[in-house]
């Protein structure tokens, strides 16, 4: 019978504590494994810890190192590739059909070595961080599950048990997950502080814009009173001009009367001038006269003289 994917062990400690977590790759995620996993195949070198490192670059480019471990990455391959030989060589009298399996299209370009160069190469990661070391190997004290056909021996001690080289890394993962999920707390932690800071920014900065937008409030009202005595003084000076238009009006007809009164007292003393105008005629022909009898006189007097 196939196994299904992720089934990784059949051991007592697989009935014992089974896995509760299995990530489902999309059918992108599984094509992109696939060409990764055949275009890195020089990583899979053989050699001890070569697997579990190859696995973890392949899953850390696919950014599945959260979600996966090596171990399951792993068996998805040798599902992947058991689910492909049943379908390309199927036994004898077996009729299969390998169009209803989505990736046999996929797999049958990669064991041909049919895939494009589109998919990078990658390098081993080394032992970081993220990643640390597989420990030894641990002994744990697992109780045995009692049964029906046990039940006579239900109070022995528990039995000490050695779990074999896949479980205990299995329990390193767990533990290189608990410090990636140490460090992504710690991370957010940071990330918040950081937040604070521009928060606490933020509201100083907004204190500032809310004092500068109360000074031009305070500039606007002066602005307004300004105009409000602006508009007063404009106000009291078209009453001026009104005033001072009535009073040029009311200076105009006072120098239209003293106009018409001035030519009424023209036209009354116009016969006067020409009674004064004829006396004075009548002295000046008077005093031509006596001025010329004067001289006759004069003339008369001289010759005398000149006789004597």
């Amino acid at each position: 019978m196939e196994n299904e994917d992720h089934d990784y062990t059949s051991t007592t400690y697989n009935k014992v504590c089974p896995v509760e977590y299995t990530y489902k790759m999309s059918v992108k995620e599984i094509e992109d494994f696939v060409k990764l996993r055949v275009k890195n195949n020089n990583l899979f070198s053989g050699k001890r810890n070569t697997s579990m490192w190859a696995w973890r670059a392949i899953l850390q480019h696919m950014r599945l190192h959260y979600q996966m471990s090596h171990i399951q990455a792993s068996k998805k391959w040798e599902n992947l590739k058991k689910r492909y030989k049943g379908l390309k060589n199927p036994p004898a009298g077996v009729k299969v059909y390998p169009e209803g399996w989505p990736f046999f299209n996929v797999m049958d370009d990669a064991m041909e070595g049919r895939l494009d160069g589109d998919t990078p190469l990658l390098e081993a990661l080394p032992r970081s961080a993220h990643f640390p070391s597989i420990s030894k190997r641990k002994r744990r004290k697992i109780p045995m599950v009692p049964s029906s056909s046990m039940a006579s021996i239900a109070g022995e001690p528990e039995i000490e048990v050695t779990l074999n080289g896949d479980e205990d890394e299995e329990i390193t993962e767990d533990g290189s997950m608990m410090q990636d999920m140490e460090h992504e707390r710690d991370l957010m932690k940071s990330e918040k502080r950081v937040m604070e800071r521009e928060q606490q920014v933020l509201q100083r900065e907004r204190a500032v814009l809310d004092r500068e937008i109360a000074a031009l409030d305070r500039e606007r009202a002066s602005l307004e009173r300004e105009r409000a005595i602006i508009e007063r003084e404009k106000a009291l000076l078209e009453r001026e001009k009104v005033m001072l238009d009535r009073d040029k009006e009311a200076v105009r007809q006072d120098r239209l009367a003293l106009e018409r009164e001035k030519a009424r007292l023209e036209r009354r003393s116009a016969p006067g001038e020409r009674t004064e105008d004829g006396t004075e005629d009548s002295r000046k022909r008077k005093h031509s006269d006596v001025t010329d009898r004067k001289e006759q006189f004069l003339n008369l007097f001289e010759k005398l003289i000149e006789n004597f």
